[in-house]
């Protein structure tokens, strides 16, 4: 895709500021209820998560968020939503979290 430079700093402008909009926001009791509340409609993963997970999301989601401003880069924040998907995606698979999650004894590392 071709842009100018003049498009990308516009895009990069609304998004630094979109972001501090949303940090700040999270600063209060009530912007992290409405987070939690819109989270299972923009990550629709979300709902195999247990509740806690899906808070530690959030928090990460909204610190992640604030860095990218500051960097200009939302590789941060894409790597980390891949992660909490794949996260969820063992959670919504019963036989592949009780695979993960059971001590067989068996060590398969490097002996």
């Amino acid at each position: 895709m071709l842009t100018t430079a003049a498009r990308a700093e516009q895009d990069s402008t609304v998004l630094g500021a979109t972001t501090r909009m949303f940090v700040e926001m999270m600063r209060t009791p009530e912007g992290r209820t409405l987070v939690l509340d819109v989270l299972p409609a923009t990550f629709p993963w979300v709902r195999y998560l247990p509740a806690h997970d899906v808070r530690d999301f959030s928090v990460e989601l909204v610190g992640a968020l604030g860095a990218v401003a500051d960097l200009d880069s939302t590789a941060a924040v894409a790597q980390l939503i891949t992660e909490w998907r794949h996260t969820a995606e063992v959670h919504a698979d019963p036989e592949l979290y009780a695979a993960l999650t059971t001590d067989s004894g068996e060590d398969y590392g490097p002996g």
